[in-house]
């Protein structure tokens, strides 16, 4: 598989809409995953060497990196929320609000917080974790929506803490 056909397959699956797709024959393994972000693509490619026989090496794709507009507003907003604690995810998974479904929320904007208050839950590997407040004050905003995938590090909530 040359580089041209290998460039034409990265185009194809990218309109296809598909999220992963691996392809793997005697000489090449191919492995392209598609991100939620338009123009954001990992491509893995692969060469499997054949006994006595010499294989052309592929020079490596580029990845397209999506690139963040441009906002005016986001001096601002950063000076706003700088006399307030950001709380941030401890692990992967998936962000909850609530403890199940017909529970209320743990915290809505304006309510008073504890130091070791429950403030959501996040689900990792079929776990539901509970994310304690390290610190007291009051929740300010929630800056993730109920059932969203987050990430580690992620914020998840602004709390000032006078």
């Amino acid at each position: 598989m040359d580089l041209k056909e290998i460039q034409n397959l990265i185009k194809f699956v990218a309109k296809s809409g598909a999220s992963e797709v691996k392809l793997e024959m005697e000489d090449v393994k191919i492995t392209i995953k598609t991100g939620e972000t338009k123009g954001e693509m990992t491509t893995v490619v692969q060469q499997i060497p054949m006994a006595g026989i010499p294989q052309p090496t592929a020079a490596p794709l580029p990845v397209a990196q999506p690139v963040a507009p441009a906002t005016n507003d986001a001096p601002a907003a950063s000076d706003d929320d700088s006399k307030y604690v950001t709380i941030k995810s401890p692990i992967i998974g998936t962000f909850y609000r609530k403890p199940s479904p017909d529970k209320p929320t743990f915290v809505e904007v304006g309510d008073s917080i504890s130091e070791g208050s429950v403030l959501c839950v996040i689900e990792a590997m079929k776990l539901f974790n509970e994310i304690e407040s390290e610190i007291s004050g009051k929740i300010v905003k929630v800056l993730v929506d109920d059932s969203s995938p987050v990430e580690f590090d992620q914020p998840l909530f602004l709390v000032d803490p006078s």
